[in-house]
């Protein structure tokens, strides 16, 4: 597969990334069953056999169980970690954590930002974390604290590089300035039914700072794709992916190439050079969204499908 630097790092990350996010097959750790494991394992294997090299992961995702399973995977193909970019967050305390009246919150205090990096390198069991994320924004982010935990975690050897996710502009600009070292990454939520980014600034600024945006669920949780979705049924107008299905199946038909390939071709085509995070677990899907890195759709193509997708003709 095609690569592409990360920001200004020596990173370099193939043109996909893949999604960690589902390897644990559920949310609650109590509920993983060897077979879920099997399967994770499998997907993780299938994905760097089909050229992805970034390996997009989170200390929350079933609790910390996805990690453990990315980890176990990386010892059985021999040299992948030499080959691949090992990418993870941190930021999100469930209710509970630590005491039984704790609130759902974010914290991005130096103490558990450390914390946190070192519980994840323990699970992956792995010395470095090449890409490391502050998750969601804390309302009482401090960025020159944050700084000194970066400084610390990069000092340390345990963290290559960093970026942000979910951020405002303004936050990340604060952070940026507060930083001795470039953040790299901005990770959000960008798809044909998610079009914010092009509007409010995010992309407009990952230009500028050279900075290198992920998208989260490019598909729209499953609905732009070939695969079904995850998406309740009450929610799924909130998307408005039925406006763009015809579209994107004209194209698709004409390239040869499935929906899926098409809906993610649209993020490669923007000059920020975005990367999608594929988060199938299948990998049969994992392979075919491979193909996205190979299709480069013409402008008319791609403002179809943005036309499509708004529902209404540009002004």
């Amino acid at each position: 597969m095609q690569t592409v630097p990360l920001g200004v790092s020596s990173l370099l990350s193939s043109r996909l990334a893949y999604g960690c996010w589902r390897l644990a097959g559920t949310w609650n750790p109590s509920e993983v069953t060897p077979e879920n494991k099997t399967q994770g394992r499998r997907a993780v294997i299938a994905a760097y056999h089909a050229g992805y090299t970034h390996f997009d992961n989170a200390d929350i995702y079933c609790r910390g169980v996805a990690e453990e399973i990315f980890g176990e995977a990386l010892k059985m193909v021999s040299g992948m970690r030499d080959r691949i970019i090992i990418a993870t967050k941190c930021g999100i305390r469930f209710a509970g954590d630590p005491n039984s009246d704790a609130p759902h919150r974010y914290d991005f205090s130096a103490k558990y930002i450390v914390r946190s990096c070192e519980r994840s390198l323990r699970r992956m069991d792995v010395e470095t974390i090449d890409l490391y994320q502050l998750h969601r924004p804390d309302y009482l982010a401090n960025p020159e604290e944050v700084a000194s935990a970066f400084s610390q975690l990069k000092a340390a050897g345990k963290v290559r590089y960093f970026g942000v996710s979910n951020f405002r502009p303004t936050l990340l600009t604060a952070l940026q300035v507060a930083c001795p070292m470039p953040l790299i990454v901005h990770q959000v939520e960008i798809s044909l039914a998610r079009r914010d980014c092009f509007t409010d600034g995010t992309l407009d600024q990952c230009l500028i700072e050279k900075l290198t945006p992920l998208a989260w669920s490019p598909l729209a949780k499953g609905l732009l794709g070939n695969g079904g979705t995850n998406v309740p049924a009450e929610q799924e107008a909130a998307y408005g992916a039925e406006k763009v299905l015809p579209a994107l199946d004209t194209i698709a038909q004409a390239r040869g190439v499935s929906r899926t390939v098409i809906a993610l071709a649209w993020l490669l085509k923007h000059p920020s050079k975005i990367v999608p995070i594929v988060g199938s677990i299948n990998p049969d899907r994992i392979r075919d969204a491979a193909k996205a890195a190979d299709v480069e759709l013409t402008r008319e193509e791609w403002y179809r499908l943005l036309i499509a997708a708004r529902g209404e003709p540009l002004p």
